[in-house]
């Protein structure tokens, strides 16, 4: 519309005919006018700290349409005179373009005759900064200009904010066509595609937020500019403005939630998008006093990669909304960033967690937790104690998927709750038998060593004494396998507490006496005949014991109620074995001190047989006190079915 003709329509008192352009002007003065809000404080934090980084705020002047490139140097030329006061180069234009910009938000609710009109006037007279002759300016004047907290008295920022709410219901209610869900008014035939492309994605995703409100989107031409702006959810400061200039989009997003908006920058990933820093502002009536923001600019090569691009961004929106709320219902059962990257993987997948939240969220998790560990579980005990870290990832991702797959099928959530429980059941069962593998391979480990200590001796007893120190060696290296196998279970501290952990660590002490039983075998290469062929007693019960050690964890898996008979009579036999070969050991042990006693050879000599037998008869005992404390655990499960 020409100039000549706005002027008519003034003049002749129909200024309503001329609210879309209003409308298109003053939404593009909102993004000016946060943008010097931005650059107002931005110079402040750099004048109190010089030394700290900053950013010129360029990226955001070019987003907003603001022209004077000497803004860019406000930031880096602030400087902190004293008694309160600033100088920022440029501020006095800075305020006065304020005034003009808040001016032009108020026109067309004035035109439009909306009820809030007259006091947003009254207040703009009272809080417009007015002329400035100086680049001068106080700490004070910055707060009450730039201030967001309602309980300091009006501000010119609040008067924006609620302009700016205004404006966008103005602009719902002024539409004149809509372009796939999307409210637009002025647009040019080039703009429906790419606007088309945008709502493609928000409505390709948007049945994820279910009921949720939010993602209302609007559409406007401003200049050489398409600007689309969506609400996404019901927060002030959750906003996403777009302008597609050419083949360049800029997306300028606010969020009360830092870590939400690194999120939504990390939905980018692969796109080539260039983020701006991101700035916080001081704004009390938000969540916890602040809001931050941040513009990410992307440009495409062809027609088609940009409608791409602006299908996967309206596609993202839908995985903001109530986004904090599931992380930290996510954070009872695992780390922040194992939460955020749940969310971040259903967002990928195309699931999001609406469906989780809306089918009880946390509450599903608690109830499975209760029917999986009948009642053993201790007050404030985190699944992720419980199982590891990556089972229990694997399996809230199960909880997220059930429920956005039965929701979606319409199924009740009755059944969603009764699939979350038995998988989880499954998943505590197959840890339960993670460990107790873990646990098997340990003991067939000490079999090796007892076996290495009887190969030790049958060297000695055969006359080639320096075979001893190579199966020392093997001795070693079973050893320390065995301790690996034990701290692969130990670097988790979910499964620290275990019985079983508790369990392999008992049994490591067993390795060690083994081992140092075969170290000591080294020491007395003359040995006498009869004490070589006493330990070999000995070490043939300790090697029984350790057989019979895997025997009793091998089949404690098969003992609860219900099972056959056999199955439990394999289980106890082989507990009692243990117990009757550590009686027999005593004895073994005796028998060897006998021998030592009647031997002529100096006690250096035999020094070595002396320590072995006390090691075999240590490994004997734990042996013993593993199969007993397997007993008491398995019997007082079964107890509990």
């Amino acid at each position: 519309m020409t100039t000549a003709k706005t002027h008519i329509l003034d003049s002749l008192g129909e200024r309503s005919l001329l609210l879309p352009g209003l409308v298109n002007r003053a939404l593009a003065a909102n993004d000016r006018i946060k943008y010097r809000f931005a650059l107002l404080q931005t110079a402040q934090s750099h004048a109190e700290q010089p030394d700290t980084p900053s950013t010129n705020l360029r990226t955001e002047r070019l987003a907003a349409g603001v022209p004077e490139s000497t803004l860019d140097q406000a930031v880096g030329g602030a400087q902190k005179l004293g008694g309160g006061r600033y100088r920022i180069p440029g501020s006095s234009r800075l305020l006065s373009d304020m005034g003009n910009d808040a001016a032009e938000m108020l026109e067309p609710l004035t035109a439009a005759g909306i009820g809030e009109a007259r006091d947003f006037s009254a207040r703009l007279d009272a809080l417009s900064p007015g002329e400035r002759h100086s680049d001068e300016i106080s700490g004070e004047d910055i707060r009450a200009l730039a201030s967001g907290d309602r309980k300091q008295g009006d501000s010119l920022h609040l008067l924006v904010m609620d302009m700016h709410r205004a404006l966008n219901a103005l602009q719902s209610s002024i539409a004149g066509e809509t372009v796939g869900g999307c409210q637009t008014y002025g647009i040019r035939d080039s703009d429906r595609p790419l606007v088309a492309a945008f709502m493609a994605g928000v409505n390709r995703t948007a049945p994820l937020k279910f009921d949720h409100p939010g993602l209302a989107a609007t559409a406007t031409r401003v200049g050489d500019r398409l600007v689309l702006q969506n609400d996404i959810g019901t927060t002030d400061a959750h906003v996403l403005v777009v302008h597609v200039r050419g083949r360049t989009v800029t997306a300028t997003y606010t969020d009360v939630h830092l870590r939400r908006l690194l999120f939504f920058q990390s939905l980018f990933e692969g796109y080539g998008v260039e983020w701006s820093d991101t700035r916080s502002r001081n704004d009390a009536s938000m969540d916890e006093g602040m809001y931050h923001l941040c513009a990410g600019t992307f440009r495409s090569q062809s027609p088609a990669r940009l409608r791409k691009s602006l299908e996967h961004l309206g596609s993202r929106l839908v995985f903001l909304i109530d986004w904090n709320r599931a992380r930290k219902r996510l954070c009872l059962f695992v780390p922040q960033d194992a939460a955020i990257g749940l969310l971040h993987w259903a967002a990928q997948q195309n699931i999001g967690h609406m469906a989780w939240l809306r089918a009880g969220g946390e509450q599903l998790v608690f109830d499975a937790m209760g029917f999986a560990y009948a009642g053993q579980i201790r007050p404030g005990e985190r699944l992720d104690t419980l199982l590891s870290g990556s089972r229990t990832v694997q399996f809230l991702q199960f909880c997220l998927t059930r429920a956005f797959e039965d929701l979606q099928l319409g199924r009740p959530i009755s059944l969603i709750a009764d699939e979350i429980r038995t998988e989880l059941a499954s998943f505590v069962r197959s840890a339960e038998d993670a460990l107790l593998d873990s646990a098997v391979e340990q003991a067939g480990l000490i079999v090796e060593l007892a076996d290495a200590v009887r190969s030790a001796l049958a060297a000695l007893q055969a006359g080639h004494p320096e075979t001893v120190p190579l199966m020392a060696e093997k001795a070693k290296v079973w050893e320390t396998v065995a301790d690996q196998e034990l701290n692969a279970v130990r670097e988790s501290s979910r499964t620290a507490g275990h019985f079983l952990a508790q369990l392999m660590s008992a049994a490591d002490d067993v390795a060690d006496d083994l081992e140092d039983a075969a170290f000591h075998l080294t020491l007395s290469p003359r040995a006498p005949a009869s004490s070589v062929a006493a330990l070999l007693v000995l070490v043939g019960h300790v090697s029984s014991a350790s057989r019979e050690l895997v025997k009793a964890l091998a089949t404690s898996r098969y003992v609860r109620r219900g099972v056959p008979r056999e199955d439990i009579e394999d289980f106890l036999q082989a507990v009692h074995m243990t117990r009757t070969l550590e009686h027999a050991s005593d004895l073994a042990e005796r028998e060897v001190k006998r021998s030592l006693s009647a031997s002529a050879l100096p006690f250096s000599e035999v020094f070595g047989v002396f320590e072995a037998a006390r090691n075999l008869e240590e490994a004997s005992d734990g042996l013993m006190h593993v199969a007993l404390l397997l007993h008491d655990h398995v019997m007082e499960k079964v107890g509990r079915e």
